[in-house]
């Protein structure tokens, strides 16, 4: 995995690999449970349609038709969005685990209720309301409408999407995936050459308190390192703004002209 500029390379742990796939492996099974429904939707709004007819639930066929279609896109939908967060999490994104989190809390939850309630007889399972079958009239139609295997391999395909489901979301928990979803700290880049270290001098340049190579320049020489200022020929001198010039006497000392003799009669400075 290739992270942006400017970042450390991370490899991804084996956990969070695993995870994604085991995502992917419920999108797919989403998928087939789609295929499934919409094979037998038809056959399910026939039997329901005989057999509430003349009642006052002869629409719960189209009704259960309807549901069916609606319940067939969401969960196209949702696999689609399984495989896009298994790849963001194969990424390190870690908006994409969190997302991965609740949304499989969810899809977990669902799954788990529709497990239990297909095992308990569904929702048909109530007794004579009035004109109306019963839940077990209804449900022996649909077993005798639908194919033998339907029942036993819409059950497989959920439990198998319950478990996976449930251990993706157990590995991205894992101390190796926090880890590797934790945000990496800048990699450190080594200066380009000739570029100085903050608080050294450039290149020619000598530190704070020591003296120039070479020693002092004379007048009409430039400083070693320095450049000649603007206006200003090659090889003239050019002192800092904040030194005086060699070659320009000190006109503050007392008794001294600005040609730098001696006025008659002044002492001068006495060395201290």
């Amino acid at each position: 995995m290739v992270d942006a500029p400017g970042t450390p390379t991370r490899a991804r742990p084996g956990v969070v690999t695993i995870s994604s796939w085991l995502l992917i492996l419920f999108a797919v099974i989403q998928v087939l449970n789609l295929i499934l429904t919409l094979s037998t939707i038809g056959t399910v709004r026939d039997v329901l349609r005989d057999a509430y007819r003349g009642t006052a639930a002869e629409q719960a066929g189209d009704l259960a038709y309807a549901f069916g279609i609606g319940l067939g896109v969401l969960t196209l939908l949702l696999a689609v969005g399984m495989v896009v967060l298994a790849l963001l999490n194969n990424r390190g994104r870690n908006g994409a685990r969190i997302t991965t989190w609740v949304l499989g809390g969810i899809l977990i939850c669902c799954t788990g209720g529709s497990l239990v309630n297909n095992a308990a007889g569904g929702l048909t399972s109530g007794g004579n309301t009035g004109d109306m079958p019963s839940g077990e009239e209804i449900q022996r139609r649909l077993n005798d409408a639908l194919p033998s295997w339907y029942g036993p391999l819409t059950t497989l395909l959920g439990v198998l999407g319950l478990l996976a489901l449930l251990a993706a979301l157990i590995l991205l928990a894992l101390p190796k995936a926090n880890e590797f979803f934790r945000k990496p700290q800048p990699a450190w880049e080594p200066p380009l050459p000739g570029t100085p270290y903050p608080g050294q001098p450039y290149p020619g340049q000598p530190y704070p308190g020591q003296p120039y190579p070479g020693g002092q320049p004379t007048p009409g020489q430039p400083y070693p390192g320095y450049p000649p200022a603007p206006g200003q020929a090659a090889g003239q001198w050019s002192p800092p703004p904040d030194q005086p010039r060699p070659d320009q006497p000190d006109v503050d000392q007392p008794g001294r002209r600005e040609d730098g003799t001696q006025e008659p009669g002044a002492r001068p400075p006495s060395a201290s």
